[in-house]
């Protein structure tokens, strides 16, 4: 299974659990689950995208698709 890159994105933006979380309008739980492999809705993915300053276009380098 490939491991999303959420954690290591927000710490290298210095950014706590709980501000990427407010600013995706999830919950800190939510982000604690994705950070530790949990699959996530588009939706989710595509709010914690654009929190962490990326764009749409970056999915990739956040949520890496598994390798076959």
């Amino acid at each position: 299974m490939a491991r999303n890159r959420v954690k290591e994105i927000r710490e290298s933006l210095l950014m706590s659990k709980a501000e990427l979380a407010r600013k995706a309008g999830v919950s800190a739980l939510t982000i604690d689950r994705i950070e530790g492999g949990a699959n996530c809705r588009m939706s989710t993915m595509r709010k914690i995208i654009l929190a962490l300053g990326l764009t749409l276009g970056d999915k990739e380098k956040v949520f890496p698709e598994d390798e076959g």
